[in-house]
């Protein structure tokens, strides 16, 4: 991977307790500038971003807390957004979320238009069948597996799903920045209970009462976000528009990150 900025080693980290939770973000930018909060899919972390961000002037993103006793709905997510929103004082702000953070935004963008700038659902479905929420169940009540170093857990680190082309280097950067030491010796930092307790919301009823400008972006191979989907999320939400970055499978902020941000940037010098 040619060396370039990541957001985290411009960013400031910071902290804020919102609902009995500590949240944990990255924050980079200038005072004053318009507030973009870009969230991360299920399992995954702040630097999913981190090839991403550097394009743009201002955002936020975390490693937060886990929620004790498990709190996954899709409104817990949205009260935390929401709560974050007003301690920071943000009055509006533009929310670009993948997958599961794709989901929540679309539900926040839904129940809170006044608060909600721009919307850019990222290779994120508005609704996940029954079946595949069970599997997410399951999938959440496997023990944490247990790595003896942090050369053994990079090296064992996948993608879900795992299709990729990514630079092996930058996955090696999301392995290693979602690891924790633990006695033993490492573990990925992702809550189980994220999967095990998931409650996510339908989103088609919700979508026509999004008002913000909408980008949905899919990847070309994404299993996740066929494009007949995409079709109809532009049909139901009244002002929205869909980009494919060729090539990418889901996780195409890692595919495709020089392609995706040139499109955010596209959208948002239009919309803001």
């Amino acid at each position: 991977m040619t060396r370039q900025l990541l957001a985290c080693e411009a960013a400031e980290r910071r902290t804020e307790t919102l609902n009995g939770l500590r949240l944990q973000f990255l924050q980079i930018g200038p005072n004053g500038a318009p507030a973009i909060c870009f969230l991360h899919g299920g399992a995954a972390h702040a630097h999913w971003f981190d090839r991403v961000i550097p394009t743009f002037a201002d955002r936020f993103h975390g490693e937060s807390q886990w929620a004790t006793p498990p709190a996954y709905a899709t409104g817990d997510f949205v009260r935390d957004l929401l709560a974050l929103m007003d301690r920071l004082g943000f009055r509006r702000m533009t929310l670009v979320g993948h997958s599961m953070g794709g989901h929540n935004a679309m539900a926040f963008a839904a129940w809170y238009p006044e608060r909600t700038a721009a919307l850019v659902v990222v290779d994120s479905r508005p609704y996940l069948p029954p079946d595949r929420v069970q599997r997410m169940r399951e999938r959440g009540q496997r023990p944490p597996r247990l790595h003896a170093s942090e050369e053994a857990a990079v090296a064992a680190f996948r993608l879900l799903p795992r299709e990729t082309i990514a630079d092996p280097a930058l996955l090696a950067h999301m392995a290693r920045m979602g690891l924790v030491r633990v006695d033993g010796g490492f573990r990925f930092r992702f809550d189980p209970a994220c999967y095990a307790d998931r409650k996510p919301v339908d989103c088609w009823p919700l979508l026509p009462r999004i008002t913000a400008p909408t980008l949905v972006v899919r990847g070309e191979h994404s299993p996740v976000l066929p494009l007949e989907m995409a079709a109809r999320m532009l049909e139901t939400i009244p002002n929205a528009e869909l980009i494919e970055i060729p090539g990418a499978h889901h996780h195409l902020t890692l595919d495709a990150p020089e392609a995706f941000s040139a499109a955010l940037d596209t959208f948002l010098r239009r919309a803001l």
